[in-house]
């Protein structure tokens, strides 16, 4: 019984970890985007907005799965190592969206935020998803 107690206790601290991530990567994509994502996403019903936030959410869950997966049995050090690659994730997908912010025309977060649907969501959200893969393959 105490191990089913455990293994409980183990799911809620690795589900509480990827939650906080979850919320942080929200906030990130909500601070690279002109507006608030709420308003644009569950009000506007933007397109852009919505698949942009979708990858990065994506992309941590992504991280935090594989990171779970290759823990330490140890359950200190493995939600410690979940929490370090899921903000390293979370970093890496925020300076490959400055990077490709830079490389292409205009202001990336402001063509997003529009209402049209506009290609360069697709862009982005594939840059998301890439950051997160690597990173995952990379979680030894």
């Amino acid at each position: 019984m105490s191990e089913l107690v455990l293994g409980l206790l183990a799911t809620l601290a690795y589900g509480a970890v990827g939650t906080i991530l979850m919320a942080l990567g929200f906030a990130l994509v909500d601070l690279a985007t002109p507006g608030k994502l709420r308003e644009l996403i569950w009000v506007q019903g933007n397109r852009n907005a919505s698949v942009l936030l979708a990858s990065g959410l994506l992309g941590v869950g992504v991280i935090v799965t594989t990171a779970i997966i290759t823990s330490d049995s140890d359950l200190v050090t493995g939600l410690l190592s979940t929490v370090v690659f899921g903000l390293a994730g979370l970093a890496l997908m925020s300076i490959a969206f400055v990077l490709l912010d830079l490389a292409t025309p205009g202001k990336l977060g402001e063509i997003l935020a529009r209402p049209e649907p506009h290609p360069a969501v697709w862009v982005s959200a594939a840059v998301h998803v890439a950051v997160s893969a690597i990173i995952a393959a990379a979680i030894t």
